[in-house]
């Protein structure tokens, strides 16, 4: 009797879970034309957008296609001109519904303080003015006393300047008003001090409030280019340095920018 062996063939084998950073090359280089639409904030013609995300034409118009399918780009029937479609505005109306500025900026602190090393906060408006919603000392043995809770002086602190600098000119008037200072918008210095943040994007306050305390401050921004915090710095005048380049104001700048664009701001 004849016999065939019979060789089964091997199961095949699940391939393991990917557990590197590799991505999908033409994911990324598509996704360049999607950020510089963002960071445009218009609809743009093939030839602008192409060189915005540094390809040629011919190499950007299958991805806008493709693109266009799935609802992340729509052109313009009369222009010709690219956008942002319907599925790229339902996305990011979904992540702002999720992200909390205040959650994220808390998580942020922690690290700030070591890189600035000295305590830092974070604040925002309330009712009557900007609220410090958290404060988190620095690694010295040297703090400055503050709570959760407290409002800060429109006038004299780093916080309070900022709100000053981009809230609604009636919303600043009334809360310098509760804190005493009517017409205090009116006063030149003041105004030419709110012009100057508002151009450099911080503010820094040397022994104002409080002798021998220094403090600077900046804006976080939301998708709409509205003021949601402000994070601060602040200490001992000799362990600051108030320098707009220095490396205390480069940490606030960065932990500022990167909270600005996670919750929707244009990168600068």
């Amino acid at each position: 009797m004849n016999t065939t062996k019979h060789n089964p063939q091997p199961e095949a084998m699940e391939e393991p879970e990917e557990r590197t950073s590799r991505g999908i090359q033409s994911v990324e280089v598509g996704g360049q034309l999607l950020k510089a639409l963002a960071n445009t904030g218009r609809r743009m013609a093939l030839k602008d957008l192409a060189r915005a995300a540094d390809m040629t034409p011919a190499k950007a118009h299958p991805y806008l296609v493709s693109f266009g399918k799935l609802g992340l780009i729509e052109q313009d029937p009369v222009s010709g001109h690219y956008g942002l479609g319907p599925l790229a505005m339902q996305l990011g109306l979904i992540s702002l519904q999720q992200v909390d500025p205040v959650r994220l900026a808390i998580a942020e602190l922690p690290g700030l303080a070591q890189r600035v090393g000295c305590t830092v906060s974070a604040a925002v408006w309330g009712a009557q003015g900007p609220v410090i919603i958290r404060v988190e000392e620095g690694p010295t043995p040297v703090h400055v006393a503050m709570r959760h809770g407290i409002p800060a002086s429109l006038r004299h602190t780093g916080t309070g300047k900022i709100f000053a600098a981009y809230r609604a000119r009636p919303e600043v008037a009334a809360a310098l008003e509760r804190e005493g200072l009517t017409g205090e918008l009116d006063d030149p210095a003041f105004s030419a001090e709110l012009d100057e943040i508002r151009t450099t994007g911080i503010t820094q306050v040397r022994d104002e409030l409080l002798p021998g305390i220094s403090a600077m401050a900046v804006p976080v921004f939301d998708g709409f280019g509205r003021l949601v915090l402000a994070i601060a710095a602040i200490g001992p005048s000799k362990m600051l340095d108030l320098r707009p380049t220095g490396p205390q104001a480069k940490a606030l700048r960065e932990v500022a920018s990167s909270l600005s664009q996670r919750l929707g701001a244009p990168t600068p």
